[in-house]
This record gives C-alpha cells, structure tokens and sequence, in this order.
C-alpha cells in the first residue's frame, strides 16, 4: 500500500490503513509518503515506525496536533466538543478501562445501569447523522 500525503492524516488513520496490509500469505509493505514534511509531521510519522499500539498512536497525535475540532473542521450546529484535559494519561487510561469494561459487560447498553449513557450516545449518533445527511 502507497499512501501519498501522509502528513495529511491523522495517527489513527494511517494505523488504520497499515493494519489492512499483510493479512495474506505475501510479504507486504506500506509505504507513507510525504513531499515536504513539517519537522512535527516527521515526528508523527516516526511514532507510527515506533509503535503498532493504537491508542499509544492516539495519545501521541493528541499531544503533538492537539484535539482540535471533533470533525476535523467546525461543523455548523454541532457544538465543539467539551473534554477533560486529555493530555492526563491517568485519566485517559482510567477512562479508556471504564470504557472497555461497559462494553464487554453490556456491548448493547441494554442494562438499566446503562441507559443514561445508551439515551446520550444515542442522541449524540443521531445529531451526527443529522450533519451528515
């Protein structure tokens, strides 16, 4: 795989697109190209030579790019997003554990426990779809 511009793309993404190399019985490569890289972009680029952990490589783009908006661009009607500072990575870890444990216990959010968080998630998925369509 040969992705051009890719200084262009977020950590994740380009996690992403490496992850879908070599899954058959071939060698296989994936190349990231970039014509004149920023001394940051080279930076990101190298922490994806460094690591095949995706949340290392979100917490890194985090910190070097900062959040920005949720969409990439500010989206009309949709609020920007309001968070914690991320750059606590206890706080992110201990996050991302309570995350990981809602969904392998209740991947549904069908528990009564949940429907607080199955009412936001829902209204959230269905202000994004709005934007969208």
């Amino acid at each position: 795989m040969l992705i051009e511009g890719a200084d262009r793309f977020g950590l994740s993404q380009l996690h992403q697109f490496r992850g879908r190399v070599g899954r058959g019985e071939h060698k296989s490569y994936c190349i990231l190209m970039s014509e004149n890289p920023s001394q940051l972009a080279q930076e990101r680029l190298s922490a994806l030579e460094r690591t095949r952990d995706g949340f290392q490589l979100a917490e890194v783009d985090l910190e070097m790019r900062g959040p920005g908006d949720f969409f990439g661009t500010r989206q009309s009607g949709l609020p920007s997003l309001r968070m914690a500072q991320l750059s606590d990575r206890d706080l992110l870890d201990m996050a991302r554990h309570e995350a990981t444990s809602i969904i392998e216990k209740d991947p549904e959010l069908a528990l009564e426990e949940h429907a607080t968080l199955a009412a936001q998630v829902a209204r959230f998925m269905e202000r994004v779809s709005a934007e969208f369509t």
